[in-house]
């Protein structure tokens, strides 16, 4: 996007000055298709209403094999120790909530479906709880830890173990001695519960344990009759968690009886922490096929992605060994959900990174319908030109913003829609009537950053600014600006020579933020800070690309491609013929190098050579604009196919002052999409 002091003195001269240019290319399953469905396991437990899930460790997100399996094969996580209360309340009051949010925040981003684990629990617990002799002080210290950790994630979990293993093993069948049993008695569960559902009264509430797999067994009786007293007295409790912690043979023969007898007492049972002994295919089998013939068991959960990350690591408890391979126990829990292993196809499933390296092809076509949207002057906006569009589907809508170019400089417009057809009709809502007020504001994008549960604005002012909003719709409900720096990042300033600081892009991984700008000078520019610190923090401002002037000119965009761990990157550059267009790359980490994958003028991810317009061509520009997502968060995540493209472009015959330019917003949908 081009800052007002430099618009009026480029067009009349830019074909003379690109005459020597040379170009330098720089060194959950929701609506997956069918076949991926049948071959994940849980796309495939999802077909009969379930989940599988699994074991996540916030310290092991960094490793790109942990995660691939993690994104591909799992629609549930559930932390493996973020939430318990040694590392959520250290030390009384004092609350811990890094390495649970990274988790949540990564598996709300996915689409997973998250477990809390657990809030009442004698192990793991920090010295200062164990060490209280005081009935009123822990009763009211439990209450408040299930609160305010509830409160953090209140809406986002599916369902809470909210007290873990309070039944001792043996032949007793009674509560094992703890801290909550000795100091507040045998209430303390229907306590915990019933602070539990005023905390939050959406969320599943389980009782979770080991050893109670086996019918007959004292302990399984005696979780039975209390889990029977609670239904009879309206103490509130959902659901049972059996953590089926499995030796070499597998579950008891009683199994399903067991899970079909406590779902007769009208809860849900799951199967929390599933592992076996030497990973037998018979064993799991049978585990997830007791599972799936009881109704009301809804999700079966396995504690660790591969053999290496158990905690039972020399067992070889997991589905995938130790170099993140599938073992013949992965195929016989498929098949007994109903998929069909990848092996059995009759063509051999390609490895995940080469089908997602097909579905982002070396070379792009697209078609283009005419000017969807166009300016709508009123009395205080003689507009000429609406460009920079950024777009995001939300409650059935899009929601568009947008820059608007008038004689007087720039401002931003929002309007929303149900489909492209009413685009055109849609009215424009100019956002300098907001707190986000008047003078140069240009070039927005727009996303949901979930950690905040708010909607962010990301725009230039000669600085990159933002605003918030709690509502996307409500185009009064904006922010006034604030900045990401405090000033122009010495890096920038060292390299930006005559061009102009522009286009500020955001978008987050499961641990990092990451912002993007442009210089006008072949220079893409990147700073990072946490996912915890955003909007604060950035800081580490480096050279992330950089070619000739016009080869990298501006409005970068970089995406998640959805079902993978490929990034793509996207920056407008110049013609030699003095046209817009856009070059692409790839990457596996936003940290990391970029390669080329459609980066030239005769290669172009879209230029007006590789666009088709059927109904005439109203443009030779394509120009900043922005993906459609597959989402609407922070991570930015689009489709790996069927790509479409909002963009700006104009009369080819138009001239003049740049600013004055009649820029129209249309869409490119991808033509040759390889699935």
């Amino acid at each position: 996007m081009n800052p007002l002091k430099r618009l009026g003195r480029r067009r009349a001269s830019v074909s003379a000055l690109l005459a020597a240019v040379i170009l330098v290319t720089p060194g959950t399953a929701t609506g997956a298709p069918d076949g991926v469905k049948a071959s994940t396991l849980g796309a495939q437990a999802a077909q009969s209403g379930r989940y599988f899930g699994t074991a996540v460790a916030a310290g092991r997100l960094g490793d790109g094999t942990y995660t691939g399996i993690l994104d591909r094969e799992f629609n549930s996580v559930t932390p493996e120790n973020e939430m318990k209360w040694d590392t959520t309340e250290p030390s009384r009051g004092s609350f811990n909530f890094g390495p649970a949010d990274q988790i949540a925040n990564r598996a709300q981003a996915r689409g997973q479906r998250l477990r809390g684990h657990t809030l009442v629990w004698h192990s793991q617990l920090p010295g200062w709880v164990s060490s209280i002799r005081d009935a009123n002080t822990l009763r009211g210290v439990m209450n408040n830890h299930i609160t305010t950790v509830m409160n953090r994630y209140k809406g986002r979990i599916h369902s809470w173990d909210v007290v873990n293993e309070a039944f001792a093993d043996g032949p007793s069948g009674q509560l094992r001695s703890s801290v909550f049993r000795d100091v507040l008695g045998n209430g303390f569960i229907e306590q915990a519960f019933r602070t539990a559902r005023s905390a939050d009264p959406a969320a599943k509430l389980c009782y979770n344990d080991y050893n109670i797999e086996n019918w007959s067994d004292a302990k399984t009786q005696g979780v039975y009759r209390m889990v029977r007293d609670f239904k009879a007295r309206g103490v509130p409790i959902d659901c049972v968690g059996l953590q089926a912690h499995f030796g070499t043979g597998g579950p008891p023969a009683s199994f399903q009886s067991t899970l079909s007898n406590f779902a007769a007492l009208g809860v849900d049972v799951q199967i929390t922490e599933l592992d076996i002994a030497q990973a037998s295919p018979t064993a799991y089998a049978n585990t997830v096929r007791a599972c799936m013939n009881v109704a009301r068991c809804t999700g079966i959960t396995v504690w660790g992605i591969r053999d290496s990350d158990s905690w039972r690591a020399t067992e070889n408890p997991l589905l995938f060994d130790r170099g993140g391979n599938k073992k013949p126990a992965y195929n016989a829990v498929l098949t007994t959900l109903g998929g069909t292993p990848a092996a059995t196809r009759s063509t051999p499933a390609a490895p995940r990174s080469a089908a997602n390296a097909a579905a982002l092809p070396g070379r792009y076509s697209w078609s283009s319908g005419g000017p969807l949207i166009s300016p709508k002057p009123d009395s205080t906006h003689n507009v000429a030109g609406i460009k920079d569009p950024t777009v995001v589907q939300y409650n059935g809508k899009y929601h568009v913003f947008a820059s608007v170019a008038s004689s007087s400089g720039y401002n931003l417009v929002y309007l929303n829609f149900s489909d492209w057809s009413q685009a055109g009709s849609a009215t424009h809502h100019y956002l300098d009537r907001s707190a986000i007020g008047r003078g140069y504001r240009a070039a927005p994008q727009v996303f949901y950053y979930a950690p905040q549960r708010l909607w962010y604005l990301v725009y230039q002012t000669g600085n990159a600014s933002y605003s918030t909003n709690p509502d996307i719709s409500n185009p009064n409900g904006w922010s006034a600006p604030r900045n990401f720096y405090s000033s122009m990042p010495d890096i920038i300033k060292q390299n930006i020579g005559n061009g102009h600081w522009v286009d500020m892009w955001v978008i987050c991984d499961s641990a990092n933020c990451y912002l993007f700008s442009s210089d006008d000078n072949g220079h893409l520019y990147r700073s990072q800070t946490t996912v915890g610190q955003f909007p604060n923090g950035f800081t580490n401002t480096v050279i992330a690309a950089q070619d000739s002037k016009y080869a990298l000119f501006e409005a970068s965009n970089v995406y998640k491609v959805q079902g993978s761990n490929q990034y793509l990157l996207l920056v407008e550059a110049i013609g030699s013929d003095g046209r817009r267009y856009f070059r692409s790359w790839t990457s596996g980490s936003l940290a990391g190098s970029w390669t080329p994958l459609a980066a030239s003028e005769s290669n172009p991810f879209a230029r007006s050579n590789n666009v088709a317009f059927p109904s005439g061509a109203w443009t030779r520009d394509i120009s900043h604009g922005e993906m459609i997502r597959a989402g609407h968060d922070q991570t930015l995540t689009i489709p790996a196919c069927r790509l479409q493209y909002v963009y700006q472009g104009m009369n080819p015959n138009a001239g003049g002052d740049y600013n004055l330019l009649p820029w129209r917003l249309g869409l490119l949908t991808q033509t040759n999409s390889t699935c």
